[in-house]
């Protein structure tokens, strides 16, 4: 297996979208998949049929980063694996704190898809005082008196935000006091106000939801249409 390492954006561009990065990850899932199955090649036509992408648009993404694969014979996948993870990869592992522990909290603190090579929770906040000093999945959690001192302590740069809408703007400014946060990954359903300098990600579930409703429906008025026509074709 290849050593894999983390390594400079070699971008092309001065700027990658949400989207790319996101099919990026999605790539590496694929190969990771694919190289634990032991399979040598791929075409950048079976990646897009795996996930549903254009090859135009996985070559296009691929290119943003480097040269990658030759024409007419594919990608190496063990190296294509390699290079994508070591360009997604941080140069150090990412120490998070969760803010904020209902049902929510709970539940991502015990996926499987928050233990990784490339980041690790450290530690979870809350203000419930049964809570406080308790493990949650395996992590200790803190009080939210003196949280920006603890986020110091525990060298903690990430932040994930599952408190409810009202408290979520004072749980960050307390959190930010200390200048130590660079990211929060917020799953509150408030925009949050925050420092130059602090990048924040929002992931409100009810709003992909209701993004998932509207497609659904606007399909289903297209095959109600299609019908409609084709039944006008046939008188």
């Amino acid at each position: 297996m290849i050593e894999r390492t983390a390594r400079p954006i070699p971008l092309k561009k001065n700027e990658i979208t949400d989207r790319t990065v996101g099919r990026l990850v999605a790539y590496r899932r694929l190969l990771q998949g694919l190289e634990e199955a032991g399979a040598a090649l791929i075409s950048s036509k079976m990646i897009g049929d795996m996930l549903g992408i254009k090859s135009s648009q996985v070559r296009k993404d691929l290119s943003y980063l480097g040269e990658f694969g030759k024409r007419g014979v594919g990608y190496s996948v063990p190296r294509l694996l390699n290079d994508l993870s070591s360009i997604l990869a941080p140069f150090a592992r990412w120490r998070i704190g969760l803010v904020g522990l209902g049902r929510l909290g709970e539940a991502l603190l015990g996926h499987s898809a928050f233990r990784s090579d490339d980041y690790e929770i450290v530690a979870a906040f809350d203000v419930d005082g049964a809570k406080i000093g308790r493990s949650f999945a395996g992590w200790k959690c803190y009080s939210m008196t003196g949280i920006s001192e603890t986020i110091r302590e525990l060298g903690i740069s990430v932040l994930m935000i599952t408190t409810p809408a009202a408290a979520s703007q004072s749980a960050v400014d307390a959190a930010l006091a200390g200048g130590h946060i660079k990211g929060i990954l917020n799953f509150s359903p408030v925009s949050l106000t925050v420092p130059q300098g602090v990048e924040v990600n929002d992931v409100d579930i009810s709003v992909e939801l209701e993004k998932l409703l509207f497609r659904l429906k606007f399909n289903d008025q297209q095959r109600k249409v299609s019908a409609g026509l084709e039944t006008n074709m046939v008188q």
